[in-house]
């Protein structure tokens, strides 16, 4: 049951990987472009994560929250420019 369950999960992270591609690339607007990007780095997360659960290296979750936090500051970094530069 848990086979079937991480099989899903890749499946959907997947899913999700072909259709932030598809908003990267066909995004009319440069913010459309920036936020396929910070999905991208979500669902790089979620991959880390679901790695560090099979690999049972959990030391990997500590890579998936840092990952987080420089991705969460470019963020930041990013809509301050585009605001009003920096």
């Amino acid at each position: 049951m848990a086979e079937l369950i991480l099989q899903a999960a890749a499946v959907l992270i997947f899913f999700g990987i072909l259709f932030t591609v598809i908003r990267l690339v066909k995004g009319p607007t440069l913010i459309d472009r920036i936020v396929a990007i910070d999905v991208l780095t979500v669902i790089s997360i979620g991959m880390i994560a679901l790695y560090a659960h099979v690999a049972d290296r959990f030391i990997y979750l500590d890579v998936a929250l840092v990952y987080g936090l420089l991705s969460f500051l470019a963020v930041l970094a990013i809509a301050r420019f585009l605001e009003k530069g920096l």
